[in-house]
C-alpha cells in the first residue's frame, strides 16, 4: 500500500468512526476516540465483510466501527 492509499484509508476510517458515533447515539467515546475506533473498525469491517464476500468501502467501515463502538461500550460499562 502506498502513502496515498494509506491516507485515504485513514480518512475513510475517521469518517466511519464519526458516522458510527452518530449512529450509536451517545455511546461514543468523543470525536478522537470515535475516529480511532473508526480506523480500527474499518480494518475489522473490511476483514469480516471480505470473508462474507461483501464489498463496500464506507458502508463496511461504518458497520465495522459501529460494531466495535458497541463492543467497547459493553466492555467499559461492565467494568464500571
Amino acid at each position: 500500500m502506498d502513502y496515498t492509499g494509506l491516507l485515504i484509508f485513514i480518512v475513510l476510517g475517521a469518517a466511519a468512526g464519526y458516522l458510527a458515533g452518530i449512529l450509536m447515539k451517545g455511546s461514543g467515546f468523543g470525536l478522537a476516540g470515535n475516529i480511532i475506533i473508526g480506523i480500527i473498525g474499518a480494518i475489522a469491517g473490511g476483514f469480516l465483510f471480505g470473508l462474507l464476500g461483501l464489498i463496500g468501502s464506507i458502508v463496511t467501515a461504518v458497520a465495522g466501527a459501529a460494531i466495535l463502538l458497541f463492543l467497547a461500550w459493553v466492555i467499559t460499562r461492565s467494568w464500571s
